[in-house]
């Protein structure tokens, strides 16, 4: 039980690290890095959705960030731009919800 509670406090600061990532971008990559670092730990945990949910968006929002960074020239990229930051942080707030009712992610 020690254990959960401790990697639930760490899924919690992935989060905040994630949320922290639309001003600072360094804070996403320590969390990626987190992520990877302690996922054996939440395997087969409700944690562990939480994990393959931060793991997704992490790599979406690079993609498609790289994306719209490059269209920009054209204007497209900052709809695209815009449009992934509105869903990064539907991403977050629903993953945190989810976190505090301690409840798996779809």
């Amino acid at each position: 039980m020690q254990n959960l509670e401790s990697n639930r406090q760490l899924t919690l600061i992935i989060y905040i690290l994630y949320a922290l990532g639309l001003f600072s971008g360094i804070t996403a990559i320590i969390a990626i890095v987190m992520n990877y670092v302690k996922r054996d730990d939440v395997r087969g945990t409700w944690l562990q959705s939480h994990f393959d949910w931060q793991i997704k968006t992490f790599w979406c929002v690079l993609v498609i960030g790289l994306i719209g960074t490059i269209t920009r020239f054209i204007l497209i990229g900052y709809v695209i731009l815009f449009a992934l930051t509105l869903w990064y942080i539907y991403r977050m707030v629903k993953g945190v919800l989810a976190f505090n009712e301690r409840h798996s992610i779809e």
